[in-house]
């Protein structure tokens, strides 16, 4: 039973190929036969379904050809033999070829689904013009008169008002259209998603042209997040005649926005894109999506029903999951992003600034990441505001666990910024506190630990009243999600500029900043702090070493923002999000280490809400923010017991399956 934990149903993931097969025009058995061989490898690779482009079986070029009866006839027998190899091979397929339907010829899309034809889509919208000239043998969707015809001696639904709905996989309904329909003003697969469908399939035959590609890429990009659906298209490929044009065998296939695959172009070998949808991840985009919703009941298709085989998986996922969510791989878009969240965040301080009239700043520096990085936003936010940095009262105050190089560290980026300087030390308030409360400071408990936190706290407080202005908060988004944070301590300030930004992401923010916004000095001491461990830095060192290490703590963060960003971007049950966490960090850490911390992730994310409902204003930056006055709202005493007992479901199930990734 657990194993189903991990099957691509439960997990939500449908696998399908886009393929551009080996084409000799007219020749409809070697095309056939190629089509049955590509059915057969993209099987192997686990796939449910596979797509095939626009007048497949005969080749799109085939020009008057297409009034022969001798073709006609071949590619409908040909049909047939591919509809019982979809049974052998235990596969769907969706395949084009030219049907006459009462006296007319219609360019169609045959959806083939193990051994039987469940459906027929004609293409709505034909191209005549420049080069194309399909009204001269096919007849539009639009003149459609049957909604069934008769195909292998079964009466199958006919239209381009189909949908296709799949009782394998759950969320996984099926429109198709066929290529110029995408370059509609108003695309059939628009009207098909409003219908239900997650999946667009779309058979083409675009021929290369400059600039051609870029512009078929980002339209299918495109669609596929207007429509909040999955996109695959395939077109023909360089076996089309080549008389006036040349085709590319172009094949894409993208979800929401995001291209996850993609072939060769002027390949004369066969290209196969293979990637699994996240259907569950669509789900979830169309349930938060208001305008989605509201615009869907006004869509009307025929729905018809179909069983796709199982995808297997196999272990292994064709699709990339990046170790770090928050952070573009690229270099070029990583840099690009972070100069984007740095110019919100110093933007936010600085209309505050002017909002509340105020021209002073306190702002804790200790020399660790989060600290360093509000204060290099308070820097551009005065800058733009044409303040003189001198209005930023930065504050280092060492306490109990305060080494020798964070405090170097503080002061140095304080002075090398230009801003005001102080340095208050806390030991004496601090145990001063314990005298009066009757604490022992030698029991180094969260008493010990909170009181420095509230310490420094009320410092800022009272420095942003003498001075006329507001403190600046410096804790981040990985720290709110986790409450790791001493309430009314840290947790507390009058703007919070990082309350946005994951810890992951802080790291390449500091690092763009000393490669693109600061130099010199300043670009030094943040390459120092950048390879400084993590630590609240609240206990006594031993032998001038660090006792306490947050990671050591409470985990790492690369695993707690992965939980963080597929928790709640997603809404990802454990069991997915612990799938995608084995394949993203496969040679990082094993499964017992990844469920571990994935516990502690979700018994503090559900016990610590009461401070995230009582968080100051700080500005989002990406899909990913916790403002209860917007993009979390959760009850304090929610109960946690689902997600506890899904972590339980896992520990069973590994017992019984072997280790994906």
């Amino acid at each position: 039973m657990h194993r189903d934990l991990f099957s691509a149903p439960a997990l939500g993931f449908l696998r399908l190929a886009a393929v551009v097969p080996q084409l000799r025009l007219g020749d409809v058995w070697f095309n056939a036969h190629e089509a049955r061989q590509a059915l057969a490898q993209a099987r192997a690779h686990g796939c449910a379904l596979a797509l095939f482009p626009e007048l497949g079986l005969t080749g799109y070029t085939c020009g008057d050809l297409f009034r022969q009866q001798a073709l006609l006839d071949a590619a409908r027998e040909a049909l047939g033999m591919l509809a019982e190899e979809t049974a052998k091979l235990d596969i769907a397929a969706v395949v084009g070829l030219p049907l006459e339907v009462e006296g007319r010829l219609f360019n169609c899309a045959v959806f083939l689904c193990v051994g039987r034809v469940v459906g027929v889509v004609p293409k709505t919208y034909l191209p005549n013009y420049s080069e194309f000239y399909e009204m001269r043998h096919f007849t539009p969707a639009l003149n459609v008169g049957a909604d069934h015809i008769q195909i292998g001696g079964a009466l199958v639904p006919f239209g381009a008002g189909l949908v296709f709905q799949d009782s394998t996989h759950p969320g996984c309904t099926i429109g198709v259209e066929i290529c110029e329909d995408l370059w509609a003003v108003e695309p059939p697969s628009g009207r098909m998603a409003l219908s239900g469908a997650t999946l667009l399939l779309n058979l083409s035959a675009s021929p290369a042209k400059l600039g051609q590609a870029n512009y078929r890429r980002e339209l299918v990009r495109q669609q596929s997040a207007r429509c909040l659906a999955a996109y695959a298209y395939t077109s023909a490929g360089p076996g089309e005649s080549s008389s006036d044009l040349v085709f590319d065998g172009h094949a894409l296939i993208a979800e929401n926005g995001a291209l996850l695959g993609e072939s060769q172009r002027f390949e004369f070998e066969r290209q196969m894109v293979i990637a699994d949808i996240d259907l569950q991840r669509l789900a979830h985009e169309r349930r938060l999506n208001r305008t989605f919703a509201e615009a869907a009941g006004r869509a009307q298709a025929r729905s018809v029903s179909v069983s796709l085989p199982l995808t297997e998986l196999g272990g292994r996922l064709f699709r990339t999951v990046p170790a770090l969510p928050f952070v573009p791989a690229n270099p070029a878009e990583r840099a690009q992003h972070c100069r984007e969240v740095f110019a919100i965040q110093s933007t936010g301080l600085a209309r505050r600034l002017r909002h509340v009239g105020a021209q002073r700043v306190t702002i804790g520096v200790s020399g660790g990441l989060d600290s360093t990085l509000a204060l290099l936003v308070a820097a551009r936010a005065f800058d733009a505001l044409r303040l003189p940095r001198e209005g930023i009262l930065a504050v280092t105050m060492p306490g109990f666990g305060t080494t020798d190089r964070t405090h170097a560290n503080a002061l140095a980026l304080m002075h090398a910024l230009g801003v005001s300087t102080r340095e208050i030390p806390i030991r004496q308030a601090v145990l001063q506190h314990f005298a009066d409360i009757g604490h022992d400071p030698s029991c180094y408990d969260v008493t010990y630990e909170n009181a420095q936190a509230r310490e420094r706290t009320q410092i800022l407080m009272d420095l942003a009243n003498q001075i006329g202005g507001i403190v600046v908060g410096t804790g981040d988004l990985s720290e709110i999600a986790l409450g790791w944070a001493t309430y009314n301590g840290d947790h507390i300030s009058m703007y919070h500029v990082n309350a946005g930004v994951p810890k992951t992401l802080v790291r390449y923010l500091i690092e763009w900043c000393a490669d693109e916004v600061f130099a010199g000095e300043t670009a030094r001491v943040l390459r120092d702090v950048l390879n400084t461990p993590i630590t609240p830095e609240l206990l006594p060192l031993k032998d001038g070493a660090l006792q306490q290490k947050t990671e050591e703590a409470i985990g790492p963060y690369v695993l707690h923002d992965f939980f963080l960003f597929h928790h709640v971007r997603y809404g990802f049950a454990p069991h997915k999000v612990f799938f995608l966490a084995q394949h993203a960090f496969s040679e990082q850490f094993d499964a017992a280490t990844i469920l571990k911390w994935l516990g502690v992730f979700y018994q503090r994310f559900f016990s610590q809400q009461f401070k995230r409902n009582a968080m100051p204003d700080g500005p989002k930056v990406g899909s990913v923010a916790l403002s209860p006055r917007g993009d979390w709202r959760m009850p304090s005493d929610a109960s946690d017991a689902l997600w506890r007992e899904a972590l339980e479901q896992i520990r069973l199930a590994l017992h019984e399956t072997p280790a994906v990734g």
